[in-house]
């Protein structure tokens, strides 16, 4: 029979081990690509040099998607 680790009194079996760490490395993959990503932002960035310029572009946008839904 195979090898045994006595752990807390107990005789544990080499292959009960093993499962166990697969299975602890498993189950902390699975909880980090579950962790929620960071929400993407809707539309790019508006680099503008002033504030004026920023404004007018985000009118702009309004407008023309008020005018695509018509």
């Amino acid at each position: 029979m195979a090898g045994h680790y006595v752990i807390a009194g107990k005789q544990v079996p080499n292959h009960l081990i093993a499962i166990g760490f697969i299975s602890a490395y498993a189950l902390a993959g699975v909880a980090v690509s579950m962790r929620p990503k960071a929400p993407q932002p809707a539309t790019p960035p508006i680099k503008a040099s002033s504030a004026d310029e920023e404004q007018f572009i985000k009118e702009f946008l309004k407008a023309a998607e008020t005018e695509e839904k018509h």
